[in-house]
């Protein structure tokens, strides 16, 4: 009998891992064999999981919630099960599709079956990806049509940049004087001083 692990993981820091610990708690995987990454699944790049990938031996059972837990990338996702069970002799188990559970039909049809769900599954869960992204820009675009400025606003001139901007237009004091006088970089006073020009004309 090899080891019990489970492996976590949420795409931010914003978002709640607790429904997948409870699962694990549930099953009673020793805390130090759990493994949680905070970041995207778009491949596995990822420090925790690089760990428990080490520690995984033949005939160790790990515990995903769901597949797209353990990846949103089709090709990957399918590598690297092929990799865990094949390779390192490593049981998986998903927890939502009792279909994908190694330690069961290990026979010819059992593995034909099973590596259907899983094409299946990591597809859906890469298109989902793809469906994210592009409803992300498609909301994007859709609030810069609508003149929504999206992130973080912009921080007020200061109070005598008018009057700095003029004597730096006049060629009174150069660019880098003016940016002084104003408490910022020389970079950000001429894009600052890009838009107030642009701002003036309109």
């Amino acid at each position: 009998m090899g080891n019990t692990y489970g492996y976590i993981r949420v795409s931010s820091r914003d978002q709640n891992e607790d429904r997948q610990i409870d699962a694990m708690n549930q099953l009673k995987i020793v805390p130090k064999n759990i493994y949680m990454d905070k970041q995207s699944g778009k491949d596995f790049e990822r420090p925790e999981y690089k760990k428990l990938f080490k520690r995984l031996k033949r005939d160790d059972v790990l515990y995903i919630k769901s597949i797209d837990r353990l990846g949103r990338n089709y090709e990957e996702i399918q590598n690297q099960w092929r990799i865990l069970t094949k390779e390192k002799g490593v049981d998986i188990v998903v927890m939502d599709m009792p279909l994908l559970d190694t330690r069961r039909g290990k026979d010819l049809m059992g593995t034909f079956l099973s590596d259907i769900v899983l094409q299946v599954l990591s597809f859906v869960a890469e298109n989902e990806r793809v469906n994210i992204r592009q409803r992300q820009a498609e909301g994007i675009a859709a609030a810069k049509a609508r003149g929504i400025h999206l992130g973080r606003p912009p921080e007020p001139l200061p109070e005598n940049f008018h009057q700095v901007y003029q004597k730096w237009k006049s060629g009174r004091i150069t660019g880098a004087e003016a940016a002084k006088e104003c408490g910022m970089p020389p970079t950000t006073f001429r894009y600052k001083a890009k838009i107030y020009e642009k701002a003036t004309l309109l």
